[in-house]
């Protein structure tokens, strides 16, 4: 009926009736907290581009996690910086890796928390790419090569890192058997669950069966099914050391102009053994969460990522925005859009905010 019979506005007269109506609730139950691991002892270094965040040593990623789980928080999802790094992402897979000695620690100190382990090769590899790198073998042209002025040391470095980006390719398939070694060492550790950030075609399915061969066939898999080759990832290359060193990474993660694809590669993912999917950054591809909420049934995770973090905390200290007030409100939009867990870096600052 409308107006006058109808008044939207007597259900929003007060903080009692607006609560009582909500569609959307936000709880810290569905938030997991990422940490960065380092080598050494008693080290928290914050991350320039992310104030709030640190670079933590074990023992400090330790101290973290209990204050994750004192704010309600059930998880934490962990990345590495090792202290060397080569060509096969071998600190990724070793038993003493960084990310498995501090998993170790966390269960022993903290055993009700649950531990997700990131399962990439990026901040492990030398060249700073997802998988093995191998040289193109191309046919010789027929024609001279194309000659290219160079004016400045900037332009040099441009085109040198194109040249040697075009001579190389990431290798899909040589990739996978180190993703599943990196899986079953994590799970090994103690990880509760493994989640592949890579991007490789067929990982899914090379995961799941190395860990069913390894006795782990309860161990689930969060596949970061969606994973845009964003320009939001700025902040989290700095704080992970992961920035590739020549070329980018458009050619594993998926072209943002692209909707229908998220759903064929989470559909694949799915089908594969992924138990949970998710879709990242969230912010910026809301309508893709919505979508992949409409079209599956498996619990949906969203990476609310570094870039959208940084924009938030920059704009409340130049004093542009009421930082509490935008930072639940997006939250709100990323599980109104069909998120059922959201990894934040305000995991801890919205749990306080909700008590």
């Amino acid at each position: 009926m409308a107006f006058p019979v109808t008044r939207l506005r007597r259900l929003r007269r007060s903080e009692a009736l607006r609560s009582l109506v909500r569609e959307t609730r936000l709880t810290p139950k569905s938030f997991v907290y990422p940490m960065f691991v380092c080598p050494g002892e008693g080290v928290r270094k914050e991350v320039s581009s992310m104030p709030g965040v640190f670079n933590l040593s074990v023992d400090e990623a330790v101290r973290e996690a209990r204050e994750v789980h004192g704010l309600g928080i059930p998880a934490v999802i962990l990345f590495g910086l090792p202290e060397t790094k080569d060509e096969v992402a071998s600190g990724a897979w070793e038993d003493d890796g960084i990310v498995q000695r501090a998993t170790r620690a966390i269960k022993r100190e903290v055993p009700a928390l649950l531990v997700l382990g990131d399962v990439c090769l990026c901040e492990y590899m030398s060249h700073g790419h997802c998988g093995i790198v191998e040289q193109v073998r191309r046919r010789e042209e027929p024609h001279s090569p194309r000659v290219v002025v160079v004016n400045s040391k900037t332009q040099a470095a441009a085109v040198m890192e194109q040249s040697v980006a075009a001579q190389f390719e990431i290798a899909n398939d040589a990739t996978l058997d180190l993703l599943a070694k990196t899986a079953v060492s994590l799970v090994r550790a103690g990880v509760d669950m493994v989640a592949p950030s890579d991007m490789m075609d067929g990982r899914v399915a090379a995961i799941r069966h190395a860990l069913d061969d390894a006795g782990f066939q309860n161990a689930p898999i969060l596949s970061y099914a969606a994973k845009f080759a964003s320009a939001f990832y700025g902040p989290f290359r700095e704080a992970a050391d992961s920035a590739p060193k020549f070329g980018d990474r458009c050619s594993y993660q998926m072209d943002g102009a692209n909707l229908r694809e998220a759903m064929r590669e989470i559909a694949s993912d799915v089908e594969e053994g992924a138990d949970m999917v998710m879709v990242k950054p969230a912010l910026p591809y809301l309508d893709v969460i919505a979508e992949a909420r409409r079209r599956f049934d498996v619990p949906l995770a969203a990476y609310q990522v570094s870039g959208e973090y940084a924009m938030v905390q920059a704009a409340a200290q130049n004093g542009w925005i009421d930082r509490e007030r935008i930072m639940l409100e997006s939250l709100v939009s990323i599980r109104r859009a069909g998120a059922d867990i959201i990894l934040t870096y305000f995991a801890k600052d919205a749990a306080r905010a909700l008590s």
